[in-house]
């Protein structure tokens, strides 16, 4: 009896089957382990972005306890809390499986500035709720200096009063004192319409000014570094001790130039008291535009690195006036 052969072209349509069937396996075992891939890193950039969080919430306590440490009724440039913080390791302090080939880099760094060195938009209303017509007058003069249009002014004034939050005192919220917790208290009011009217929105912060009639991008990056929008009227307004000189010439009788000399001629300027900046300078204020030596808000600017996970967050501060020195986050915003 002769053995049953398969025809040749039966054993090519085998072969060919049988690769079929391997490629398909393989394809299906490498689609498996690439998934597998993408869960763990997923979950690992999860565990990398909650450290960094958590590491940038200890900065702003941070903050805050060197802002309990400083003197309340005399902020100046070489104040305490005016000392940046350079790319600290924190590898020891960071718990993280490591690879001995593996480089990893965890830092952090930051440093504080004085927010009322810079003009608070906010106190173009005033507590009643109407324009503040000598504060609308320092925010023309300080347009002109940053060589902007000065019209904006009145502008920006009536858009401030028809957003003007309901409560212009800060709700401290849970304040922790001296504990220095991490949700702090916020001093956030009730925006403008959040109660069902048609208001506008209130302005938080400086991009908000794009909505008024006039502003551009680029007018904003030129008054990032000269403005802030202020949760509350500040009665304290400008601290003459840390002021650029084009905010310094705005709430003054300075000139820009003049402004700059003494920005220049003392980097570390400290002036005791308003009499004693006037005897130093042979300047006064305009009139209806309150000056200060001190300082009830201050912003953090916080970089975390962990890995090749990186997080920049600025954070406001306000340092109350009482013995207590007590501290409250207003705002966190990562960016």
């Amino acid at each position: 009896m002769k053995p049953f052969r398969i025809p040749a072209r039966q054993r090519g349509v085998a072969v060919i089957m049988a690769l079929l069937l391997t490629a398909l396996a393989i394809t299906v075992v490498a689609s498996l382990f690439w998934q597998q891939q993408v869960q763990v890193r997923s979950m690992e950039n999860q565990r990398l972005r909650l450290q960094t969080q958590w590491a940038m919430r200890g900065m702003v306590d941070f903050a805050r306890f060197w802002l309990r440490q400083d003197n309340p009724s005399l902020t100046a440039a070489d104040g305490i809390w005016a000392t940046p913080i350079e790319e600290a390791r924190l590898d020891d302090y960071v718990d993280r499986e490591k690879v001995d080939t593996e480089k990893f880099d965890a830092t952090v760094s930051g440093r504080a500035f004085d927010a009322q060195a810079r003009f608070n938009i906010s106190n173009l209303a005033n507590v009643t709720g109407n324009v503040n017509p000598p504060q609308v007058k320092a925010y023309q003069r300080l347009l002109a200096n940053l060589q902007l249009d000065s019209g904006l002014a009145q502008a920006t004034a009536d858009a401030v009063v028809r957003a003007r939050p309901r409560s212009s005192t800060p709700n401290t919220g849970s304040n922790d004192g001296n504990n220095g917790g991490t949700n702090g208290g916020t001093s956030t009011p009730t925006p403008a319409g959040s109660g069902g009217d048609s208001a506008p929105v209130a302005f938080t912060q400086i991009e908000d000014l794009l909505s008024v009639p006039g502003y551009t991008p680029q007018v904003i990056e030129k008054l990032r570094d000269f403005v802030i929008v202020l949760p509350t009227t500040t009665p304290s307004a400008v601290n003459v001790n840390t002021a650029p000189a084009e905010v310094l010439s705005a709430v003054t009788t300075l000139s820009v130039s003049e402004a700059s000399a003494v920005t220049l001629s003392n980097p570390r300027k400290k002036f005791v008291d308003e009499g004693n900046f006037t005897n130093n300078t042979n300047a006064s204020r305009i009139d209806g535009v309150p000056i200060d030596v001190k300082s009830s808000y201050f912003l953090a600017v916080i970089r975390v690195r962990l890995d090749r996970a990186a997080l920049d967050a600025q954070a406001l501060v306000w340092r109350q006036p009482n013995p207590q020195r007590t501290t409250s986050l207003v705002w966190l915003r990562e960016n």
